[in-house]
């Protein structure tokens, strides 16, 4: 695992920031391994979702801080969150994010033979986060069919 790595190359250069970002994506990622009914072993897309998900917890707390008057907090969290997004893959531009809406749209309208409703929303916005896997946001997804539907 190439965090293990690099935590190793991090503790070796003294870099506090890269040490306390890679030691809590790595328990992260142990505690998703034995989270559920047994042990299992977390798949590249698995280990995607708990880096999202901890970088937008680190962007959430640092909008917290700063909401509250702890800059030097904020800076951290926001710190770590930049320094765990390049284990991400490169997102999606809006471009590039509406044309796998439109595909999506467009392929559900051929496989049904109707023009999709906002009832069928959700399959569409499940089907578009399947594809992007991490590398758009959900929220943004679900606007973007969301426009198209409307």
């Amino acid at each position: 695992m190439r965090l293990k790595a690099d935590l190793t190359a991090a503790m070796k250069a003294g870099d506090a920031l890269a040490k306390s970002a890679l030691r809590m994506a790595i328990a992260a990622m142990q505690n998703a391994e034995v989270a559920g009914e047994s042990i299992k072993a977390l798949t590249e897309q698995e280990e995607l979702a708990v880096l999202t998900r901890e970088v937008k917890t680190r962007r959430e707390s640092a909008e917290t801080y700063a909401s509250v008057g702890r800059p030097e907090s904020a800076e951290k969290e926001t710190a770590e969150a930049d320094f765990l997004s390049q284990y991400l893959p490169r997102p999606l531009t809006n471009e590039e994010l509406a044309a796998i809406v439109d595909a999506q749209v467009e392929s559900w309208a051929e496989e049904n033979g109707a023009s999709p409703t906002m009832r069928d929303m959700g399959a569409i916005v499940r089907a578009v986060n399947e594809k992007v896997a991490g590398r758009a946001n959900g929220s943004a997804v679900a606007a973007l069919v969301k426009a198209k539907l409307m």
